[in-house]
This record gives C-alpha cells, structure tokens and sequence, in this order.
C-alpha cells in the first residue's frame, strides 16, 4: 500500500494534467458537433491523421523522463543538465520536421477514402493543428524534464489553467462572438494553436526561473546543446518509445479511417466513443508514466527490490482502475454519447460502441503500465516487437475481417482493439517481471 500511494501522489498531477489534454479535444469536439455533424466528422478525420505524427512527436520526448530520473537517482546534476538542453533541442528539430512534411500534405485527406464534403471541410482545420505541432512539443520536452524530476505538478497547473483559455477561444472563434469571424472548425484549430503557444511558453518560464530547476538551468553548457552522446542516449530510448506509442496510436487512428469507410455517421458515432475511451485511458497513462519515473529512479540506484515492489503495486492499482472504468461506461453508455450530438442515430451507434470501450478498459490499463514499467528500466526493444505484434499483427487484421468480411462494420473493428490490447497488456506485464524477477533471484 506504501508503494501504491507514492506512485498515485506522483501520478494524480500527471493524472490531471492528461485529463486536461483531453478536456481540450472534448471542448473541439462538443462545440464543432453543436454545429453540425459533418464538421464533428471533419474534426475526426484530420485527428485520426494527425493524430500519428503528433504521436510520434510526443513518444520521442518520453525518452527524456526516465533519463532524467536515473540521472537523479544517481545524483548526477551535470548529466540533468545536459539532457535538459539536448532534450529541447531534439523536440525542436522534431516539431520543425514535423511541420514542414504535414503542411504540404494536406492532399491526402482527399485519397483515403472518405466522404469529399468531410475532406474538404477538414483542410484548414489539418493545417492549423499541423503547425500548433511546433509549440506542443517544446512545451513536451520541459513538461519531460521537469516529471522526470518528479516535480509533476508543474504541466498540471499550466494545463489547468489552458483549459478555460482554450474553451473562451473556441467560443470565439467557432461561433463568431463579439465580432469575431465565425470560422467554425477552422477557428477550433486556431483556438488549439494560440493555446499550445501559450502553454510553451508558459512551461519554459517556469523552467528558466522556479527555484526547483534553477540548479539544473545553471549548469547547462550552451555549447553543449549538441552533445553527441547525450543525443544517442535520448534517441536510444525516445526512438523506439516513439515507435511504440506511434503503433498504438496509429492503430486506433486507422481504425477511425476504416470506419470512415462506412461513412460519416459511423465515423461521428467513433470519434464520441474514442473521445470518452481516451479519456479513461488518460489516468491509466497518469499510473504508467509514475510508475516508470519511479522504476527509473529506483534503476538508477540498483534496487530491484524496489522496482519489482513498485511494479506490482502500479499494476494492480491499474487493474482496479480499469474495472471501475468498464463499469462507468457501460452503465452511461447511453446519455454520454448526448454530451456531443443530438443526432439520434449518432448516439445510438455511439452507445453501442461504448460497451465494446467498456470490454478493452483493464487490457488498456494493463498495457499502458506494462509499457511504462519497461521504458523504466531502459528495457524498449523488445516490448517494441511485442507492441507491433499485439496491434498490427492481431488486433487491426482482426477488426479488418469482423467489421467487412463478417459485416459487424464498426463494431468488429472495436472487437479487433480489444483483442490487440489483451494481446499487448499479457506481453508486456509478463517481460517486466520476467526480468525482475531474474535479477532478484
């Protein structure tokens, strides 16, 4: 129980601030549908696409949180320093990149398959969720260094205090009001990137001047922004963390596609039930991504004790949260569906696919601490093939063949996530304490 609440005090912040996350696409998502559904489809279409290079971005700096904890633990000063500047530098590079590919490419909203009045309403929207990249991923690497430290609380605030931002500026924007333009989807995707803006700059202020990282911000050698071997270390874990959280993510984001096949109706009824699974999926993130720092720093001392006595406790914290979680959403799944339309047959679709959210909630919980619990130990190459294997070898051909060969249509493709989430959440949990258990014995 002791390790239990160490890691829940490090995680509810995390916690916090990942709700906020999504607050912030349900804000999207609940004023764009108020406008019509083609627009909530459009705004569903350019996040599923989105949604991978963005997810590449932010896996890349998940390999400065544990490098900066095993560093701590090892009481390495010098080293936090290094990999604060080197890990900002390397988000900045990533979001440039980023932005430079996706800006040009909006073309290919129109060659996936999907209903052309969508397509066409979503460009303006691709593009301005496209650049507010930039901003996100800075604010990532500070948000990593500074939960690294585990000063968690720190992105909480600031994401706290977007939410209100965010939401006047969709109100704004969307609807037109007190004179300005009424740009509906497009001013949803202004609203995020002035936000994102904010934030960034919100997060590098606290970084230059909190007396908590001031140390830290102190000894970094400017001309040491490009070390080497600092770089190879935040690469050697940030790569194939990104790949990881990109196959996940990108598998989800594919499946969007698929139901976009089945047109835009399904395709609403899948972004409402994909916007409540993510954000049940935000507290299980919250326990992982503690559990890893706490892992990391207890690495970095050699304890496996320790890191096999967190394991458990984050684990089976996470198992009890995904019960509670598949409970909630079967017994709302038909008003919550109403938060976002009024489009009857949307929410009766919707509701459908919340009892399939509701099967997956444990598998999802217990892969995400299970993906965690390994990057802690700097152990991401094989779970990277456990990932790959889970999603795209099981779980997307499997939604592939219920949803049109077996006619289930969107609900076949849900039943394909739940079999490629159980599928990762036994791989992964089972590698973490296969490991710890051999070095302990």
């Amino acid at each position: 129980m002791q390790q239990f609440n160490a890691t829940l005090k490090l995680a509810l912040p995390i916690i916090l601030g990942n709700l906020v996350q999504v607050g912030l696409g349900l804000i999207d998502s609940a004023m764009v549908g108020a406008v019509n559904y083609k627009l909530l489809a459009a705004s569903s279409l350019v996040n599923n696409v989105i949604g991978i290079p963005q997810v590449m971005g932010i896996g890349l700096s998940m390999g400065i949180t544990p490098l900066i904890a095993i560093a701590q633990g090892q009481s390495n000063v010098s080293g936090i320093s290094r990999l604060l500047g080197n890990g900002v530098v390397m988000m900045l590079i990533a979001g440039l990149s980023l932005v430079a590919i996706l800006v040009p490419s909006y073309q290919i909203l129109f060659h996936m398959g999907q209903d052309e009045e969508v397509a066409a309403l979503s460009v303006p929207y691709y593009i301005t969720m496209a650049v507010s990249l930039l901003p996100m991923l800075i604010f990532m690497s500070f948000k990593q260094f500074a939960d690294g430290l585990q000063h968690t609380s720190t992105a909480m605030v600031i994401s706290l205090l977007a939410l209100p931002v965010n939401g006047v500026l969709n109100w704004l924007f969307i609807f037109g009001h007190w004179g300005f333009p009424r740009w509906e989807l497009l001013g949803a995707g202004v609203a995020t990137l002035i936000t994102r803006v904010l934030m960034m700059l919100a997060m590098w202020w606290v970084v230059a001047k909190h007396h908590w990282f001031k140390n830290y911000v102190a000894n970094i050698q400017w001309r040491q922004l490009w070390h080497t071997a600092t770089l190879q270390q935040l690469l050697k874990l940030g790569i194939p963390s990104s790949v990881q959280y990109t196959m996940e993510v990108a598998a989800f984001s594919v499946s969007g596609i698929m139901v976009g096949w089945l047109g835009a109706t399904q395709q609403a009824a899948h972004q409402i039930a994909l916007n409540c699974a993510s954000t049940t999926f935000m507290v299980a993130l919250g326990f992982s991504v503690a559990g890893s720092i706490r892992v990391s720093y207890a690495y970095g001392q050699s304890n496996q004790q320790q890191m096999l006595a967190i394991g458990k406790s984050t684990l089976l914290g996470g198992l009890l949260y995904g019960v509670i979680c598949a409970l909630g959403l079967s017994l709302g799944n038909q008003w919550l569906p109403q938060i976002f339309t009024n489009e009857s047959v949307v929410i009766g679709l919707a509701a459908n696919l919340l009892l399939y959210a509701a099967l997956f909630q444990i598998s999802d919980a217990a892969q995400a601490i299970g993906v965690g619990l390994c990057r802690g130990r700097k152990d991401v190459k094989v779970p990277t093939i456990f990932v790959a294997i889970a999603y795209w070898v099981i779980g997307i051909p499997t939604g592939y063949y219920l949803a049109f060969v077996q006619e289930l249509q969107a609900a076949g493709i849900w039943l394909g996530l739940v079999a490629g989430l159980t599928t990762s959440g036994l791989l992964l949990n089972l590698r973490f304490f296969n490991q710890i258990y051999r070095k302990v014995a």
